[in-house]
């Protein structure tokens, strides 16, 4: 389904290093060498959902990237402002490294540039939720990175890529694997897969994003009793398993119907999850 842009330009409002502006440094290493980070929030009755998770997760992949950074006072208190006031929608959250010269090396000092931009939710998320969806599987391959696995970095041209073809009819996403054919995400999203009371997530140790929403869910399941594993899968492994789910933090969970020539049927306890993490649009 396609989103018009009124609908994607209606909500939007940008914020660089606090002010109402929309006028980014040439020069920001972000641009430049994808050297930052994001974080898409949704906020839901006057609060953004796993704030805190999403907060951490950006410190940790600055970490990894070789700086330094914390959410500030101001930063959160703009943000908590934004969900109370807004309705419902999403916030995103964009570090760049800041500015720098011409070269690939960063600079010993800088200062991060921070860019909080506000969205509508795709309306066709909730429709998802109620009626699933079906991944084919996509030519692009994910490169096997480790220093960058799990990190949700700003350098995504293989999803640009992933996303430069056009579905074929009757699908919703593309189901993304890696360079020997291990199954990773979907273009936008987290994959389970469900064979019984185990509960399998794929390995992002090589490739791929470790969302928030996919480490909540996780905990969820294992809560409930499931018997969860995080390991490889591959795309010939995919026909032994009852049922499949894919999760972001913006359409929160939502079912799979099929993936290329595969069907599979609804998971009982699907809806009661979005239920019991707030995710229900």
């Amino acid at each position: 389904m396609l989103v018009s842009m009124t609908e994607i330009s209606a909500m939007t409002e940008v914020w660089v290093n606090g002010k109402p502006d929309c006028q980014v440094n040439p020069l920001e290493r972000g641009l430049a060498y994808g050297d930052g980070l994001f974080a898409t929030m949704r906020f839901s009755g006057g609060e953004v959902l796993f704030l805190r998770a999403h907060l951490q997760r950006l410190t940790q992949g600055a970490k990894r990237l070789g700086f330094d950074w914390c959410a500030s006072d101001s930063l959160i208190s703009q943000i908590t402002h934004l969900a109370l006031t807004r309705g419902d929608g999403c916030i995103k959250l964009l570090l760049g490294r800041g500015v720098g010269g011409r070269g690939y090396a960063a600079p010993t000092s800088g200062s991060i540039t921070e860019i909080v931009s506000l969205h509508a939710i795709p309306s066709h998320y909730s429709q998802w939720q109620n009626t699933g969806v079906s991944l084919k599987s996509s030519e692009v391959k994910l490169a096997q990175q480790p220093l960058l696995a799990g990190i949700k970095h700003l350098n995504r041209l293989e999803q640009v890529l992933i996303k430069s073809k056009k579905l074929p009819s009757g699908f919703e996403d593309w189901l993304v694997m890696d360079q020997k054919r291990n199954v990773i995400e979907s273009s936008m999203a987290n994959l389970f897969l469900v064979d019984g009371n185990n509960v399998i997530t794929p390995s992002i140790a090589l490739a791929g994003v470790a969302g928030v929403m996919r480490e909540q869910v996780i905990y969820a399941l294992i809560a409930r009793g499931f018997d969860l594993h995080i390991h490889d899968v591959s795309y010939q492994q995919l026909s032994q398993f009852e049922h499949g789910f894919i999760t972001n933090s913006l359409f929160g969970l939502v079912d799979i119907n099929r993936i290329d020539n595969l069907t599979y049927a609804r998971s009982s306890f699907t809806h009661s999850i979005r239920h019991s993490l707030h995710l229900t649009l």
